[in-house]
């Protein structure tokens, strides 16, 4: 069984549009904290360069997978405890 966990992390961000954009606009744009991020996931990898989450898991497949770099993680919360056997 895998862990099921809830991520906070921030997320880099780009700002702008294409070609030319208002120096002062992008000042102050510029000083706005990155957004912070909510992920909900089975890991399936965690180690100290990043954790991998997937939303399914079955026996044989899972979903695709979400790969968080740890120096953007805030924190991991495990949501339910695993089963033992």
């Amino acid at each position: 069984m895998y862990k099921l966990v809830e991520v906070i992390w921030v997320d880099a961000e780009e700002y702008g549009e294409i070609g030319w954009n208002d120096l002062k606009a992008m000042k102050r744009y510029a000083k706005k904290p990155c957004p912070e991020m909510r992920s909900v996931g089975y890991v399936l990898y965690n180690n100290k360069s990043h954790i991998s989450l997937a939303s399914t898991v079955g026996s044989e497949q899972c979903s695709s997978i979400e790969k968080i770099p740890t120096e953007f993680i805030i924190s991991i919360t495990e949501l339910l405890p695993r089963e033992t056997h």
